[in-house]
């Protein structure tokens, strides 16, 4: 048994954990759950913990159903006690089949394949997302409009506190949880909220991301709020994205940063960028995979709809943030289509793989745009060279399932389960009539 692992089973003896909740993500990123006795974790330590995989989104098959969720000792946090009861405690899981492999079904295997495949070629991938949601006095009831907890806009200092209230306990329980939080504050729509978390290795914050849904969910709760990371839950409000910051480091040197070069990028860093571009089409039905996800990007305010990169331009799909002297380790892109509703272990491996492909195969880097996209006519975009993305998640398919990279990225099982579900969910959306449809035809049709 490992180092970290021992310490694990060190602390929960000495801080009298009664139960230990071991999760997992399935295909779409919905965070699953199983709680263990604190005797039964050096077994899964050293085998693992059986489950029926078939039971699970996108796992497995019927006839090969027998699955295992192996903790990961590295993720060990201690959650925070609701009452006066016994001590809980959480680690995340590796999914792995009966003989012990890893299973081609799990999102965290497919980002940390791709992370071997990036330090393979000497690089270290960190992410940094700014985290949009919407606050609701509570759950919204089917077929009624959610009603927000305020209707203050962006930096807006909320004189009824209920913002600041729930942002402040969200993040001590993240802090407590080891989950580090940089900003804080109140978005552009009415209950609108937005939690960055710190800079981290690309794992590590996907791992982070999964805690923080939850911990925001049951905040939210426990306050008699409702919070959604629906992408877009109004028409004339902004959407929740997840603007999130990318950066490859060769050890201790960001290899982003080249002193003198234009904004201060690399090589490495221009054909990063122009491989994010060349494939965000097909890499878009997974950062953006919902039905709803489509009515944010092409909404505006702010959010991307061409493919183009932009310095410090926040109509792009990528912006090169100002570089700030003496601090070249700082040197990033932000990409800026993702939302927060994503599943975050295969949206940054397929980040990953399109930055990768640009810099092996030495993608030209394009001329960037200065101004605002949203207010340039479509021709005007076309002379630039731009390209849209997907307008909805039908086109998203379309490109995906085209898609070589990111077959190779998600692996077969995963790659065809996803097309197969998101398919699914298209064809469900299209066949309802909504509302928009019998206010606009009813009266005159």
């Amino acid at each position: 048994m490992d180092k970290q692992a021992e310490f694990v089973l060190r602390t929960i003896e000495e801080r009298d954990i009664r139960f230990v909740r071991l999760w997992f993500t399935d295909v779409l990123g919905t965070l699953k759950s199983v709680a263990i006795a604190p005797a039964e974790l050096e077994g899964a330590f050293a085998e693992g913990i059986g489950f029926d995989g078939s039971a699970i989104e996108g796992f497995a098959r019927v006839y090969e159903s027998d699955m295992l969720a192996k903790p990961d000792p590295a993720t060990f946090a201690l959650l925070p006690s609701r009452s006066e009861g016994p001590g809980v405690a959480r680690m995340f899981c590796d999914i792995l089949m009966p003989d012990g492999a890893p299973s081609y079904a799990d999102p965290r295997y497919v980002l940390k394949r791709t992370l071997t495949r990036a330090a393979d070629l000497g690089f270290t991938f960190y992410t940094h997302p700014e985290v949009e949601f919407y606050l609701f006095k509570q759950a919204p009831e089917p077929g009624q409009a959610p009603v927000p907890i305020d209707q203050y806009g962006y930096f807006d200092n909320a004189a009824n506190g209920i913002a600041h209230d729930f942002r402040r306990q969200a993040i001590t329980t993240l802090e407590s949880m080891g989950v580090s939080v940089e900003f804080s504050h109140h978005e552009g729509g009415p209950g609108q909220q937005e939690i960055d978390l710190r800079y981290a290795d690309a794992l590590t914050t996907a791992d982070n991301l999964m805690a923080f849904r939850l911990v925001v969910q049951q905040v939210a709760l426990e306050q008699g709020l409702y919070a959604s990371f629906m992408p877009k839950p109004f028409t004339d409000h902004p959407g929740s994205g997840m603007h999130t910051h990318l950066s490859l480091f060769e050890g201790d040197r960001n290899a982003f940063f080249e002193p003198g070069a234009p904004y201060q990028l690399s090589k490495v860093a221009r054909s990063f960028i122009a491989g994010v571009l060349r494939h965000a089409p097909e890499i878009t039905a997974v950062t953006n995979q919902w039905v709803n996800s489509y009515k944010r990007l092409t909404g505006g305010a702010e959010a991307p709809a061409w493919i183009c990169w932009g310095h410090n331009n926040r109509s792009a799909l990528i912006r090169v943030p100002m570089y700030k002297p003496a601090k070249g380790n700082s040197t990033r892109i932000e990409f800026r289509s993702l939302d927060s509703a994503c599943n975050p272990y295969l949206s940054f491996a397929l980040l990953l793989s399109a930055g990768l492909k640009g810099i092996e195969e030495g993608y030209e880097f394009p001329p960037g745009a200065e101004d605002d996209v949203w207010a340039l006519t479509e021709a005007e975009r076309h002379a630039m060279g731009m390209k849209p993305l997907p307008l909805s998640l039908s086109q998203a398919i379309s490109a995906m399932e085209r898609s070589e990279l990111v077959a190779e990225t998600l692996g077969e099982h995963v790659f065809d389960f996803f097309l197969r579900n998101k398919r699914a969910e298209w064809l469900d959306y299209r066949r309802q009539v909504t509302q928009w449809e019998l206010d606009r035809y009813l009266p005159t049709l």
